[in-house]
C-alpha cells in the first residue's frame, strides 16, 4: 500500500436502533485500521456519498422490504458514493486514479470489489452528479407515464432529490404546465423562481383543503403525476386526475418519514371508483426493471448539463462528522434537492 495513505479512517455505524425517526445520537462516526485491497479488490477514497430518504427503511424496516440488506445495531451505514481508486489488489481491472462509483459510501474509504465499481467517465461534467436521483424521474416519466406535448404534470415532494429534476425533465421532456407541491413555503417560491414549475401548492395554504389547491393550480386536470410522497397527497391528486391520467409511483415519503411507522410501509386512501370509472393507471416505478434507464438518463443529463438547460439542484454538507446531522436535516425537510456529504479530497 501507498505510503502517503493513512493508517486509520472513519465509518458511520448505527450504535442502537430507534424507536421511530433516527437522530444523531443513534450513529458513531469510528475509525477503523486502514484495509489493504485484496486480489480483485480497490480502496477507494470517498469524495462524495449520498445521504437519501431509503436509510429509514433500512434501518426501521423489516427485512425484505426493499432489495438492499437492513442495516443493524452495529453495522456500517452505506449508499451511493463517488470516489477515487487509490489501491488495487491482484487483477483488478482498476488502476489508482481512476473516479467511480459504488454503494459503500458513509465512509472515507471504502473496501470494493473491483466488479461493484463503476468508472465515472467523461458523461457527466461533475462527478457529483453522478448522485442525482433523476434517473428515477426520468424512467417514472418515460418508462411508465408516457409523458406527452402538452401534458398537464404534477410533482409531489417537489423540492426533495427527485422533484427538483421531475418538474424540468418533465418540461423539457415536452410537459405544457408542470406544478408541484412541497410543505415549505420558501422552498415554493424556489421551485417557481428557479426551476421553472408553474405552479406549486403548500398544503395548509389559502384553500380549505390540498385538493382544492390543486383545482386551482390544474383547473382542467392533471395528465400525468410523478408521486415521490404518497399520503393525502396523492389522494388529494386522484382527485383531480383527468380521465386516462397517469400515475408514477417513484416514493412514498409520508410513510417512510413518519415516526409512527417503521419505514417499510405507507398506507393511503384511494378512491377505487374514481380509478375505475376515469380509467387511470397507478404504477409503481423500480429501477431494477428498466435496465436501460440509468445509461439513456446519463447521456442525457450531461447533454442538458453542458448546455444550461437544466441544473443539479444539491446541497453538499462538509466532513463525514455532520453525516448523522445531515441524514436529521433531511428527515427534518430543512435541505432543497439533493443532499450529499463532502469529504476532503486528500
Amino acid at each position: 500500500m501507498a505510503a502517503s495513505l493513512p493508517s486509520a479512517t472513519r465509518e458511520v455505524r448505527l450504535v442502537t436502533v430507534p424507536e421511530g425517526l433516527p437522530g444523531p445520537e443513534h450513529f458513531a462516526v469510528v475509525a477503523q485500521p486502514l484495509p489493504a485491497p485484496g486480489p480483485g479488490q480497490v480502496l477507494v477514497r470517498g469524495r462524495y456519498f449520498l445521504v437519501f430518504p431509503g436509510l429509514r427503511t433500512l434501518i426501521g424496516g423489516k427485512p425484505g422490504a426493499v432489495p438492499l440488506p437492513p442495516i443493524h445495531a452495529g453495522d456500517v451505514l452505506f449508499g451511493p458514493a463517488v470516489g477515487e481508486v487509490v489501491a488495487a489488489g491482484a487483477g483488478s481491472p482498476l488502476q489508482p486514479g481512476d473516479a467511480v462509483t459504488h454503494l459503500l459510501g458513509w465512509r472515507e474509504h471504502a473496501l470494493v470489489a473491483a466488479a461493484d465499481c463503476t468508472p465515472v467517465g467523461d458523461v457527466l461534467p461533475d462527478p457529483v452528479a453522478h448522485l442525482s436521483s433523476g434517473v428515477a424521474a426520468y424512467g417514472a416519466l418515460t418508462r411508465l407515464a408516457d409523458i406527452r406535448p402538452g401534458d398537464t404534470v404534477l410533482v409531489t415532494g417537489a423540492a426533495g432529490a427527485v422533484g427538483t429534476l421531475a418538474g424540468p425533465v418533465a418540461r423539457l421532456l415536452g410537459a405544457g404546465r408542470v406544478i408541484g407541491s412541497t410543505r415549505s413555503p420558501a422552498k415554493a417560491d424556489r421551485l417557481r423562481t428557479e426551476l421553472g414549475y408553474d405552479a406549486v401548492v403548500v398544503p395548509g395554504g389559502e384553500f380549505p383543503t390540498l385538493i382544492a389547491q390543486l383545482g386551482a393550480a390544474a383547473p382542467d386536470g392533471i395528465d400525468l403525476v410523478v408521486d415521490t410522497v404518497g399520503g393525502e397527497q396523492l389522494t388529494a391528486a386522484l382527485g383531480v386526475a383527468r380521465r386516462g391520467a397517469r400515475f408514477a409511483l417513484v416514493g412514498a415519503l409520508a410513510g417512510q418519514l413518519s415516526p409512527h411507522r417503521d419505514g417499510d410501509s405507507a398506507p393511503v386512501e384511494i378512491d377505487a371508483f374514481r380509478v375505475i370509472t376515469q380509467g387511470i393507471t397507478l404504477r409503481g416505478y423500480s429501477g431494477t426493471d428498466h435496465p436501460g434507464v440509468a445509461e439513456e438518463w446519463a447521456e442525457r443529463f450531461g447533454d442538458w448539463l453542458r448546455s444550461g438547460a437544466i441544473s443539479f439542484p444539491h446541497v453538499r454538507i462538509p466532513g463525514i462528522e455532520r453525516a448523522p446531522r445531515a441524514l436529521q436535516e433531511l428527515f427534518e425537510g430543512r435541505h432543497f434537492g439533493t443532499v450529499v456529504v463532502e469529504l476532503p479530497s486528500h
